[in-house]
């Protein structure tokens, strides 16, 4: 594969597609001040190389529901690399990184069911290697990655796309009501969320209309998002940290608030464990770790730090699979309806 930098324009446009992932290239070009034949070139270099990419996936109203998790995994050292490969290879788990902290793995997991969640997660610790769980159920998201922008666009920018591209409502309310055409649409964006209504349609046998109004019926309500994503190490934002946080019920309100307040958060979800509060953030290098920590403890002096996790390495994020440079090398679209997964094949891989 050939080397790719990554320039300005790079970066301007990755965070354009942060901000509208499905705007039309003649959309993008006034505000970012290139044509559109431009524009598409350097998507497809950086889509085509692994560099950044477009992804659909069902929407995170999944969590009131109780079937959303965060799994820290202790795994016998010479079996860490394939448990993390097996665990990627899941529809379940919709992200496996290889921490620094007490555990050595940390999962991300989501099912359409609570039920459908015990199964996997029962399913996961009969896989060789694994040594321990350490389970924390979300009950509610409200803060994710797909909210996150990189730096890169300046004011004049953002205002222009802001008010030329409308970003999808996120409603809060249940997951529920989801028809089987809709699931096979959010799948089909699974591996790029930027393709046609045309290659949609095609896919899903209904007209090309249909398909327009379903997705956007589906990005309105909630049940889906749509993500622009890049390799983190390419980017200058190299540092992931996951804080997994005790915070009193009377300071919880101002503990999300001032979360999601930080320009270096990209998740909070509150959860139902020995920490309450889940927090993941971004940074330039590890020094920006310690003042993070130090701004929330300034502005919420009840929170107690309960462990914190430094990505090591990214097997998979949010459905794609990553190589060692945090390229995409693959998708396992997130299918979370429906199936046991000791039925589904290659879950468990026999040894």
């Amino acid at each position: 594969m050939a080397d790719v930098k990554l320039d300005e324009l790079d970066l301007d446009l990755i965070t354009a597609l942060q901000m509208s992932p499905r705007a039309s290239w003649a959309q993008l070009a006034g505000p970012l001040g290139v044509d559109a034949a431009t524009l598409a070139r350097r998507w497809t270099r950086l889509r085509d190389s692994g560099v950044a990419w477009v992804t659909g996936y069902p929407g995170v109203a999944l969590a009131p529901h109780g079937a959303l998790a965060f799994i820290q995994i202790s795994c016998a050292p010479a079996e860490l690399e394939a448990v993390a490969h097996e665990i990627a290879s899941h529809p379940f788990a919709y992200s496996v990184e290889m921490v620094g902290g007490t555990h050595g793995l940390l999962v991300s997991v989501a099912a359409a069911r609570q039920s459908l969640l015990v199964d996997y997660l029962l399913a996961v610790g009969r896989i060789p290697g694994v040594r321990d769980l350490r389970v924390h159920p979300s009950q509610r998201m409200y803060r994710d990655g797909s909210q996150w922008r990189f730096d890169s666009l300046s004011p004049d920018q953002r205002r222009h796309l802001t008010a030329s591209l409308r970003e999808p409502e996120r409603p809060d309310q249940g997951f529920v009501n989801i028809t089987a055409d809709e699931q096979r649409l959010i799948l089909a964006l699974g591996a790029d969320g930027r393709r046609s209504y045309t290659a949609l349609a095609e896919e899903l046998g209904k007209p090309e209309s249909t398909v327009r109004r379903m997705l956007s019926s589906l990005l309105g309500n909630g049940k889906a998002v749509l993500r622009c994503e890049a390799a983190l190490p390419l980017t200058g934002w190299a540092t992931t940290a996951t804080f997994w946080l005790d915070v009193p019920p009377a300071a919880l309100s101002t503990a999300i608030d001032e979360t999601r307040r930080l320009r270096e958060t990209r998740m909070c979800a509150t959860t139902l464990s020995h920490a309450n509060l889940a927090v993941v953030a971004s940074f330039h290098s590890l020094d920006g770790i310690a003042k993070y920590e130090s701004q929330l403890a300034a502005a919420v002096p009840q929170l107690r730090l309960v462990d914190r996790s430094i990505t090591l390495r990214w097997f998979k994020r949010v459905g794609q699979l990553l190589g060692p440079d945090g390229r995409r090398i693959g998708v396992v679209p997130m299918e979370f309806w429906g199936r046991s997964p000791d039925s589904t094949r290659g879950w468990i891989a026999a040894r």
